[in-house]
């Protein structure tokens, strides 16, 4: 099996193994999915987290407002008295005006921390050092377990304007957001390694050869941004080091060339004159007082 081991920048992102026989067809779209579904369960895991905080989240319209704003505009959240968490809700208001401030007790709350952790851990990048692949079974398992996690806190379900329930049901809007940038197209997406783009239509083995025993170094791209950028021969506590050797270097030249030593000129071997003042008989002639 081939080791596929996937970066973004100089990032670890997940393993993956395949054969040199697998088309590159079906390869990419399936790293794309696995790459998209990691994106996807943080996202989750973030937006659980908070609910956790400060309860689900006010209607779109009534988001960022204060308490003297809604009573002046006569708003009022109605998903309020009807999603209640399980054992109560406890007051936590939210700071940002985003979510409602009723958030899920103790217990309710540490079921939530408990299984986004999980599923956190099971995308980390940490895997990669511990040679556990990374799989779409892996993705939905982690998925299922966080759907789960919310029917228990919430039997009734989320209201329908609640980003949770938009990423359950694979309709968010990711539109103008960072988050949106970083979503790869199945269809058009590129691997690349060693700085040539595994191109469709062909088979892992026509660049990587046949040797099933590999392991290679593999990027994710979106089409037309080229050859991903190379990754850093040093780390940036190496390159410190380096530069500060080749400062201290550059200031020992400079000074070696400013204190050259060029006293031997006034040495009498030296003197290109002393020969002829010699057989003249004046070579011994001082002109200071003795």
């Amino acid at each position: 099996m081939v080791i596929l081991h996937i970066k973004k920048g100089d990032e670890s992102q997940f393993l993956f193994k395949a054969t040199v026989k697998t088309p590159l067809d079906e390869l990419i779209p399936k790293l794309v999915r696995i790459y998209n579904g990691r994106l996807k369960l943080e996202r989750i895991c973030s937006e659980m987290e908070s609910l956790a905080e400060h309860g689900i989240c006010l209607p779109p319209n009534m988001q960022g407002l204060t308490d003297e704003q809604l009573d002046e505009l006569h708003l009022v959240d109605e998903w309020k008295s009807q999603c209640i968490p399980s054992g109560g809700p406890v007051e936590k208001k939210d700071p940002m005006q985003r979510r409602n401030g009723h958030a899920p007790n103790d217990k309710m709350a540490d079921v939530i921390k408990r299984t986004t952790s999980e599923a956190k851990e099971a995308i980390s990048k940490r895997q990669v050092t511990s040679n556990i692949f990374v799989t779409e079974e892996t993705i939905q398992d982690a998925m299922d377990k966080l759907r789960g996690a919310m029917m228990i806190v919430y039997p009734m379900g989320l209201p329908p304007h609640e980003p949770i329930r938009h990423e359950f049901e694979n309709c968010e809007d990711l539109s103008e957001t960072q988050a949106g940038l970083e979503v790869l197209e199945e269809g058009t997406a590129q691997l690349w390694w060693a700085g040539k783009e595994c191109l469709r239509g062909k088979k892992l083995e026509d660049f990587v050869g046949r040797n099933e025993k590999t392991k290679i170094i593999a990027k994710l791209q979106k089409k037309g941004h080229g050859a991903p950028g190379r990754e850093q021969v040093f780390s940036e506590e190496e390159q410190k080091k380096m530069m500060a050797y080749a400062y201290k270097r550059q200031e020992e030249l400079k000074k070696l060339e400013q204190d050259e030593d060029d006293s031997h000129l006034n040495a009498s071997w030296s003197d290109p004159t002393a020969l002829k003042r010699t057989f003249a008989g004046v070579g011994d002639i001082s002109w200071r007082p003795k």
